[in-house]
């Protein structure tokens, strides 16, 4: 067992990753995932934090959502072919480091973005890692994927992901592991695993019953424990999209799947930490406190 960084200060210095001399070429990401009107979640969510890491982000939109911060009341998605499309385009071109996912809407939307990523070099042990951040639950827990689509998140997206980083309501809907301590934590990592991802992470800042925010990183024979100060905020929308970007930005940068969570398990917090409200429901995250660094 490792242990990773300590509870300590949510005010303690982040570790930033490398960024190169202005006018120069920065490390290139891409975000695959669906919009959020209210700015608080999805692609939003994702661009920036990457700009505040230091990288060039890319995107392929798969659905474009209606939403607030009281919730999602509609969404688009995008034609799957057209979301192929995208990620061709500009991969082909401009070249990326690594990539995410996040909400992708259909099995079919899956399903061309898992065949657009075998052309491409991305993800299932090829060149380019892909973090999957399997937006399947809304924010009480219900399925927001169809069944067939659920199918092609086991079968066929989570087989080529580099690293899984579900929150404890998509545990429960990818594996039937309902998370409520550190056994059932430990099992759900290895259910995970099972699917065909290199590395999955099972997070702890739903487990209620803890005083801190224990993460859980497994790679098929060792486990990799993450904690840190539980932060007392309603304001919490979008974590877990910002947790997978950041990670996705210290993967660009080479960065090991573990120092990667780690660096990203910091940047979370610390964007807890200085969460704003914001409308009448559930604030953002706020990873704005690095332009104070």
């Amino acid at each position: 067992m490792k242990d990773g960084a300590g509870a300590g200060s949510v005010h303690q210095a982040v570790p930033l990753l490398p960024r190169v001399p202005l006018g120069q070429t920065p490390v290139r990401v891409m975000t695959i995932a669906g919009t959020d009107s209210g700015g608080g979640a999805g692609i939003n969510a994702d661009l920036r934090t990457m700009a505040l890491c230091g990288v060039h982000a890319t995107v392929a939109v798969a659905a474009v959502t209606v939403q607030n911060t009281l919730g999602v009341s509609g969404f688009h998605p995008i034609p799957p072919e057209v979301v192929a499309a995208q990620m061709r385009s500009v991969i082909s071109d401009i070249g990326i480091g690594a990539a995410k996912t996040g909400m992708l809407a259909s099995g079919a939307i899956i399903d061309a973005v898992v065949d657009a990523a075998a052309e491409v070099g991305l993800g299932g042990g090829r060149a380019i890692p892909l973090v999957v951040d399997p937006v399947c639950a809304s924010m009480h827990g219900d399925q927001l994927l169809a069944d067939e689509a659920m199918d092609s998140l086991r079968t066929r997206l989570i087989p080529i992901a580099t690293l899984i980083t579900p929150n404890l309501d998509e545990v429960r809907l990818i594996t039937g592991i309902d998370v409520v301590d550190r056994a059932t934590q430990e099992a759900a990592a290895r259910d995970l695993h099972a699917l065909g991802t290199r590395w999955a992470l099972v997070k702890g800042g739903h487990l209620r019953n803890s005083t801190s925010s224990p993460d859980l990183l497994f790679d098929g024979s060792e486990f990799i424990e993450l904690t840190a100060p539980r932060i007392d905020t309603g304001h919490d929308h979008g974590a877990g999209d910002t947790l997978a970007a950041a990670i996705t930005c210290a993967l660009a940068h080479d960065y090991s799947v573990p120092d990667a969570v780690r660096f990203a398990k910091a940047w979370v917090t610390r964007s807890l930490s200085v969460a704003y409200p914001l409308g009448a429901g559930h604030g953002p995250v706020n990873p704005l406190w690095r332009l104070e660094v």
